[in-house]
C-alpha cells in the first residue's frame, strides 16, 4: 500500500477484499490451528506450496473435532449479503464453513422446496474442493438432495444449472476476485442469481439461530450427494448466443486469461468448436494465481497485455477468479476497463442488434451509458451498488442489459447473472460486425457523445475520519470543490456531487470496514486525477 498519511490514510489499491455492494459476513475467528497457518507464498499448486499434506489433514482433522464439540466464537456479524468471504485458516475454516452451510440448509428446508436439490460448485483455490464436500454434507444431512461438481468450475455454470433444472439453489465455494489468501461462500438462488435483500434476510435469521444455538450437526447423510458436470451444458447453452458466422468470416485472432482461475478453458473451447482462432495463457491451476490478485484490471493482467503484443492479437479477453467479472485489452496493448466494456455491450445488444429491454446500471457506473441510452431510446435504471439491485430488476422487468463499476455486467437473454465468458463472446461478436478494434469502437463513441476518464481510489481512514468526509461532501454549504462548481447532489448510496460540466464525484464509506472510497469521472484523465488527489489530501486534514 502506498501511505499518505502518516498512519491515518492509504490508498488501498485493490489490495483487500473489495466486492461492489458486498461486504460479506465477518465469521469470528474460530481457535485457528497452529500447524495449518497460512502465510504468504504458502498457497501453491507446484508453485510453492510449503505445507506438509500431513499437517492439513491434522488441522482437518481438529477442525472436525472441534466443531463436534461446538467450540466456536460466536460471528461478529450475520450481514451476509449473498457471499461470506474470510483469510482461509484464520477466518476461512471447515468449522465456520460449516456454520454459513447449516444458515443456507435451514433456509432452503424453510424457504425453498428442498426436494429439488442443492447444487454445489467451487474454484481454484486452496481446499476448495475439501470445503464443497463438507458443505455438501451439511446440505445433505437435512434430506436435501445435493449435486457436487465433478472439478473446479465457474460461478455462471452453478447459476446456470440451478436455474435451468428449477433447483432449490446453489453454493459455490469461491472469494472471486479477491488474493489467494481469501475463500468464501456464495450463495445462488433459485431463479439463477445473486439472493434477493428478502433471501438474504432469511439466511441472516438462520445464521443467527445456528451461531446463538450451537446447533448440533445432523448424522450424515452422503447417499444424497451426487456428482455433477456443469461446463458441458454451460457451454452448450452459451454457444446459441452468438452469430458464429460472422464471427468466421472475421478471421479474427484472439488470446483469453482466465488468470489461473476456474474460466480456463471455456473460450479456447468454444471458439475451437466454432473455427476461430484463441489462444490461451495463465489456464493452469494455481491457487496463489501466479501472485497476483485475480481481478481483470491492472496490474494483474500484465501478461495479457504482453500476450496480445507479443502474439498479435486482435484482442485479449479476461475473466477474474470465478468468471463473472470481465476484463479486456485492444490489440495495441491498451487495458478497456469496465465501463467501456459495458458501454460497447450495450452499442452491440441496444444498438446494433436492436434487441428489446431497457438498461441498467449501478450508482457508479459511467454517465456514458446515459447518452447510448437515450440514443437508442431506452429506459435507464440507476440502482445502489451491487449486482444483486440489477438482478431484481431483471427479475421484475424487462432488463437488455445491467452492469457495475467493477466488471459485472450480465445480459437477460440468458441469465440474470453477470459472466465473463458471455461478455467476452459479443465482445468478439461486436468486433467482427463492425470490422473494427476495441479501440476504434471506442473512439467512434468519444467522437459522438464526447470523451469519459474514470478513476477510483480506496482510502484507509480511522472511523472519524470517515464520518467528517461524508459530512463534509453533504454539507449544501459546499458549493466548490478545488476550481469546479458544485451543480447538484446526490445521496442513493453515498454522496456524489456533480462537478459543474464537467463530471461528478462520489464518496462512499464502507459500512463493515475503515474505508473510503472515492469514485470520479471527468471530460479528461487529467482532471480526473486532480479531483482524486484533492480528495485525498482533504480527507488527511480531517
Amino acid at each position: 500500500m502506498s501511505t499518505i498519511g502518516r498512519d491515518s490514510i492509504e490508498i488501498a489499491n485493490h489490495d483487500r477484499c473489495r466486492d461492489e455492494g458486498n461486504s460479506g459476513v465477518s465469521v469470528g475467528r474460530s481457535r485457528v490451528v497452529e500447524d495449518c497457518l497460512l502465510s504468504a507464498g504458502d498457497l501453491g499448486d507446484g508453485a510453492g506450496l510449503r505445507i506438509d499434506a500431513n499437517d492439513w489433514r491434522a488441522a482437518l482433522l481438529r477442525n472436525q473435532v472441534e466443531e463436534r464439540a461446538a467450540v466456536r466464537r460466536p460471528m461478529e456479524s450475520s450481514s451476509i449479503a449473498s457471499a461470506w468471504r474470510g483469510v482461509i485458516a484464520e477466518d476461512f475454516t471447515f468449522a465456520n464453513a460449516r456454520i454459513v452451510a447449516q444458515a443456507i440448509a435451514r433456509y432452503v428446508v424453510r424457504g425453498e422446496d428442498a426436494r429439488k436439490g442443492v447444487l454445489i460448485g467451487y474454484d481454484h483455490r486452496f481446499a476448495s474442493d475439501s470445503a464443497a464436500a463438507s458443505v455438501a454434507e451439511v446440505i445433505a444431512a437435512t434430506g436435501t438432495p445435493v449435486w457436487l461438481a465433478d472439478r473446479p468450475c465457474p460461478t455462471p455454470t452453478i447459476s446456470l444449472l440451478v436455474r435451468q433444472r428449477a433447483a432449490a439453489g446453489g453454493i459455490l465455494i469461491t472469494a472471486s476476485h479477491n488474493p489467494y489468501q481469501w475463500n468464501g461462500i456464495k450463495y445462488k438462488a433459485s431463479y439463477g442469481s445473486s439472493a434477493l435483500p428478502s433471501i438474504v434476510a432469511q439466511i441472516e435469521i438462520e445464521l443467527a439461530q445456528v451461531q446463538k444455538n450451537a446447533v448440533t450437526p445432523l448424522p450424515p447423510r452422503k447417499e444424497l450427494i451426487q456428482s455433477l458436470e456443469p461446463r458441458a451444458p454451460y457451454l452448450d447453452t452459451i454457444e446459441k448466443l452468438i452469430d458464429w458466422q460472422r464471427l468466421r468470416d472475421a478471421k479474427l485472432r484472439f488470446v483469453c486469461d482466465p488468470m489461473h482461475g476456474s474460466a480456463t478453458g471455456l473460450l479456447p473451447a468454444l471458439f475451437a468448436r466454432n473455427g476461430i482462432a484463441c489462444d490461451e495463457i495463465r489456464g493452469a491451476r494455481d491457487p496463489r494465481f501466479g501472485g497476483v490478485h485475480p481481478e481483470p484490471i491492472p496490474p494483474h493482467i500484465a501478461p495479457l497485455q504482453e500476450a496480445v503484443l507479443a502474439g498479435k492479437y486482435d484482442a485479449g479477453l479476461c475473466a477474474d477468479g470465478d468468471g463473472d467479472r470481465i476484463g479486456a485489452v485492444d490489440r495495441d496493448g491498451s487495458f478497456v476497463n469496465p465501463h467501456q466494456i459495458f458501454a460497447l455491450l450495450v452499442w452491440h445488444l441496444a444498438g446494433t442488434r436492436n434487441l428489446p429491454g431497457d438498461i441498467a446500471k449501478t450508482f457508479s457506473v459511467t454517465k456514458l451509458i446515459d447518452k447510448l441510452a437515450a440514443k437508442f431510446d431506452r429506459k435507464l435504471h440507476e440502482v445502489p451498488i451491487g449486482f444483486k439491485y440489477i438482478c431484481e430488476l431483471m427479475l421484475e422487468q424487462n432488463i437488455l442489459i445491467g452492469g457495475e463499476e467493477s466488471g459485472g455486467i450480465g445480459t437477460s437473454l440468458y441469465l440474470p447473472e453477470r459472466d465473463a465468458t458471455v461478455c467476452a463472446l459479443y465482445l468478439a461478436e461486436l468486433m467482427a460486425w463492425h470490422g473494427k478494434s476495441l479501440g476504434g469502437m471506442l473512439r467512434a463513441l468519444y467522437a459522438e457523445f464526447g470523451e469519459y476518464h474514470y478513476g477510483r481510489v480506496d482510502l484507509d481512514v480511522t472511523p472519524d475520519q470517515k464520518q467528517k468526509a461524508v459530512t463534509y461532501f453533504s454539507d449544501s454549504k459546499l458549493t466548490r470543490f478545488v476550481d469546479w462548481p458544485i451543480s447538484r447532489r446526490e445521496n442513493m448510496d453515498g454522496i456524489k456531487i456533480y462537478l459543474g460540466e464537467i463530471g461528478w464525484l462520489l464518496v462512499r464509506a464502507s459500512g463493515t470496514e475503515n474505508l473510503l472510497r472515492v469514485y470520479c469521472e471527468t471530460s479528461n484523465q487529467e482532471m480526473t486525477q486532480r479531483a482524486l488527489d484533492s480528495v485525498i489530501e482533504l480527507v488527511r486534514t480531517l
